[in-house]
């Protein structure tokens, strides 16, 4: 891409998504965007097999796009049409930009984040991918070099779900760390991993007992391994130092800018609690949010919630950060066996998870910020979890009706059983769903829940069939956020190395256009900004992603060409923040 002083030449052919409107002939535009492939999204919705409406921009030979070029004027699209409609508007001030036949797409959105884990994993002892706990400790030896006796050493990714079998103990980490408190956070963080003194110092021994929902596990003699499941975790993590609120606005920005050159123009931060908040608010009052935050508060800060309960949700869409949803849990990692499951687990007769009360759900408080206009956001993976969610929705719409008009979630929704796929559509609950959870977990996840329950799982056309709702997302920094891996995910249902060869229960894949709505239109209508966003049309938010590759012409044709795809540009509100390598 570049910047030009001036361009000519012909329009091409193109079905142009909106004509010149004759009010915009007289204002020149701050940016103009030409010589592109622009889908604007502005057409209908798929069917429910994921067949293209009929004015959409698809024939027999595939997917073509419906616009060459977008106009920008302050903050907003005034223009979608052909580059020399585009030119139309050019003035002494104007950017023009030729992105030379790239694509141009609504603005991607992730709807389900952890933003400060995400900048703290940057700072962070990276175990993603390590196979062996020898690797694991041989890397937080390595920081110990250089890290002062006595401060804390934080790592965080390896996987709790491929390691159930056999998780690692202190002996091996106390052994070579023996100076500086560890706490290793699973990938899912659904496990945490210590040495002696961390579990010293967070007053762990023999005779501690987990609270509801968690585990502490013990070797023969009853002395802790060095392992903690599920609500467990949090007995290390309360006794490491807090982050102090600059550490806090330097991962938030950290993170943000790692999605603006990512391609993704706005975020769904999963639970926040009062520090974050305070955080994120400090950040937007001094305008230093690169992209736009959509926050769930977090329903574990129970103590945060009463101010937001009086004060009310956020009904603006205008500002850098909205608040509007409540984040919840009702149980833990299908990984970890966290999960609540109807039946035992196949691969641990007699266990079935926990959730509920027992995890810490509180259907009351849960009930009056839903009264009160907020949003309600559901963590549930199991069957039994997705039941007793959909259970606890359908009681709370028959007490306040007028509750099912809010766009409420469940996020995971990774195992349900057939019956309760069509409640979806029928309570109006938004399936939030991650592509890449299915590729990551499939090695390990029927193990989990047998032949036949597997069918069940991830099961992302069986909701759409039903007439389920969907959001997609990347739970990051427990998967990778990266969109062409996610929508390979999506598509596919294969990994990076494109196994298995023909998809892992192919049956339930999602088709290129599905996949990509589920980053913009559908993430749009989730966070209420649909009037707004999720489509490049006249009057909507100028928010765009500009890619190198094809997303719908290549996820039909080629899907393996998404996983070499990069970001060219991201564009919020008609500002750039990310620009060829270039966070701004």
């Amino acid at each position: 891409m570049k910047s030009l002083g001036t361009l000519a030449g012909a329009a091409a052919t193109f079905a142009v998504a909106a004509v010149l409107p004759q009010t915009a002939l007289r204002l020149p535009a701050d940016l103009l965007l030409v010589n592109g492939h622009v889908y604007t999204l502005a057409w209908d919705e798929p069917d429910r097999e994921g067949r293209p409406a009929a004015n959409a921009p698809h024939t027999n030979a595939g997917w073509r796009p419906d616009a060459q070029a977008i106009a920008v004027r302050g903050g907003r699209i005034v223009l979608v049409g052909t580059t020399m409609q585009a030119l139309t508007l050019k003035g002494s001030r104007t950017r023009v930009v030729d992105i030379a036949g790239a694509t141009v797409v609504p603005g991607l959105v992730d709807s389900h984040v952890h933003v400060a884990e995400l900048g703290a994993s940057l700072e962070r002892v990276n175990l993603v991918g390590v196979r062996t706990e020898a690797e694991a400790v041989e890397r937080v030896e390595a920081r110990a070099r250089e890290t002062p006796k006595g401060q804390w050493i934080v790592g965080w990714g390896w996987d709790e779900g491929a390691w159930a079998n056999q998780y690692p103990d202190m002996t091996l980490l106390s052994a070579r760390v023996p100076d500086h408190p560890v706490i290793l956070r699973g990938l899912h963080s659904f496990a945490v991993w210590g040495n002696r003194l961390a579990f010293d110092r967070a007053g762990i021994t023999r005779d501690s007992h987990p609270p509801d929902g968690g585990e502490i596990k013990k070797d023969v003699s009853g002395q802790p391994t060095g392992i903690l499941l599920n609500n467990a975790s949090r007995l290390l993590e309360t006794a490491m130092p807090r982050p102090t609120p600059a550490d806090l606005e330097r991962r938030i920005i950290a993170g943000l800018k790692t999605l603006a050159s990512a391609g993704f123009v706005a975020v769904h931060e999963a639970g926040s609690d009062r520090a974050l908040m305070h955080a994120f608010e400090d950040l937007e009052a001094k305008r230093e949010l690169p992209i736009r935050v959509y926050v769930m508060l977090a329903a574990r800060d129970p103590d945060g919630l009463p101010e937001w309960q009086k004060k009310g949700p956020d009904r603006t869409t205008e500002r850098m950060l909205v608040t509007r949803s409540v984040k919840a849990f009702y149980d833990g990692a299908l990984g970890s066996r966290g999960a609540q499951l109807l039946d035992d687990y196949a691969d641990r007769p007699g266990h079935r998870g926990t959730g509920g009360a027992q995890y810490g759900f509180n259907a009351d408080l849960l009930t009056a910020m839903m009264r009160r206009g907020f949003q309600i956001s559901i963590h549930s993976i199991g069957d039994r979890a997705n039941r007793e969610t959909l259970d606890f929705y359908e009681r709370a719409f028959a007490a306040n009706p007028a509750a099912r008009q809010g766009r409420h979630r469940i996020e995971h929704a990774q195992v349900v059983s057939p019956s309760d796929i069509p409640r979806f559509a029928a309570l109006g609950i938004i399936a939030s769903m991650q592509p890449g959870h299915a590729v990551e977990d499939m090695a390990w996840a029927e193990q989990r829940l047998g032949h036949d329950r597997i069918k069940g799982a991830y099961a992302w056309r069986s909701l759409r069939r039903a007439g389920a709702r969907m959001v997609l997302s990347s739970d990051l920094p427990g998967s990778e956020y990266n969109i062409f891996y996610e929508l390979h995910a999506a598509i596919t249902r294969r990994d990076k190395k494109l196994q298995p060869p023909g998809g892992w229960y192919p049956d339930e894949r999602l088709t290129p256009e599905e996949a990509l709505r589920g980053y913009t239109t559908w993430a749009a209508y989730t966070s209420f900004a649909d009037h707004e966003t999720g489509a490049l049309a006249i009057g909507r938010w100028a928010d765009v992603t500009v890619m190198d590759v094809d997303p719908l012409a290549a996820g039909s044709d080629a899907p393996e060409r998404l996983l070499n795809g990069s970001i060219r540009m991201t564009i919020v509100g008609g500002r750039v923040v990310f620009e060829s390598g270039v966070v701004r």
